[in-house]
């Protein structure tokens, strides 16, 4: 059996930066364990397998792995999906080229639910941007914020900035996020995953959080934080861009920040500590100061094709 697959590197418009992406196309007759071995082959933070989907009215359903488990959603996924459906329908990627700005809309389907995506070219760049299926919820902070600081090698003076204050929330997927002084404390950050697995009860929702640390001040100018994530384990691991965390995110910003009503739209930069420059965009949409709707969106690039022979 061959299959075609794709290597996306997402939310950038340079090839070799962003978050790697594998998607496989054709998946037809792959069981989850194969899925699964084929993510451990491409060993990337994720891959991506392309079903039909469920609803006919939808472009496709798609499943997404890490080299050791399956996602219910992710960000990075889901926006490289997008554009790499997108750039294989000719005749919609035409249109957008000759209509700059111009977007194809359509559905996939993953774990979390419906997923409303919106893909566009502007510049020559292809751009998707997504609904959030499911809006940031907080989770129970069990943990000492003193704790989970001194887990990450930074001093009690370190944490926190203005009223951002350390916090626990979800969109879907669970992320501690830790606001720190500054990018020298961004930069500094070390895991120590024995202390972390220690901070909170082995079965609450801490066993699948990962540290999300951000700071207000930034690199580049156009950007209004400054985040790391690093995924817990042995190894641990750095990711380049977290579309799922950004989208947590949203509720810390909400919290802490308050944005007024409207839609406001924030850029994240990430991976610059280890070479992989990222960009993400949050846009909010705030009505009676709550939010009410939430959007992931970036660039994605194609590096590599091939075939897998399974």
């Amino acid at each position: 059996m061959r299959r075609d697959y794709l290597l996306y590197d997402v939310f950038t418009t340079d090839r070799l930066a962003g978050n790697p992406l594998a998607v496989v196309l054709d998946s037809g007759g792959l069981d989850t364990a194969a899925m699964q071995a084929i993510a451990r082959e491409f060993n990337l933070s994720e891959s991506v397998f392309v079903l039909p989907p469920d609803n006919p009215k939808h472009r496709a359903r798609i499943r997404i792995f890490t080299p050791d488990y399956e996602m219910p959603f992710a960000g990075h996924p889901t926006v490289g999906s997008a554009i790499a459906l997108a750039e294989l329908g000719d005749i919609a990627l035409a249109e957008m080229a000759d209509n700059d700005g111009a977007a194809s809309i359509f559905v996939l389907e993953e774990n979390i639910g419906p997923v409303r995506c919106a893909v566009s070219k502007h510049d020559g760049a292809t751009f998707a941007e997504f609904d959030l299926a499911k809006l940031p919820e907080p989770l129970k902070l069990e943990a000492d914020p003193v704790a989970i600081g001194a887990a990450l090698g930074l001093a009690p003076h370190e944490i926190g900035f203005e009223n951002h204050r350390v916090a626990f929330w979800s969109a879907g997927v669970p992320y501690v996020t830790i606001p720190v002084a500054n990018l020298e404390a961004a930069g500094r950050i070390r895991l120590d995953n024995q202390a972390w697995s220690e901070l909170a009860p082995r079965k609450s929702e801490w066993a699948f959080a990962s540290p999300y640390v951000y700071c207000r001040e930034t690199v580049n100018h156009e950007s209004a934080f400054h985040v790391r994530m690093i995924v817990p384990g042995t190894p641990s691991y750095e990711d380049p861009a977290t579309g799922s965390a950004a989208a947590a995110f949203a509720g810390a910003v909400m919290h802490f920040d308050a944005p007024t009503d409207g839609v406001s739209q924030l850029w994240i930069e990430q991976g610059l500590e280890m070479g992989r420059p990222s960009r993400i965009r949050l846009e909010l949409s705030v009505q009676g100061g709550k939010l009410v709707s939430a959007r992931i969106g970036g660039n994605a690039v194609k590096v590599a094709e091939g075939k897998l022979f399974v």
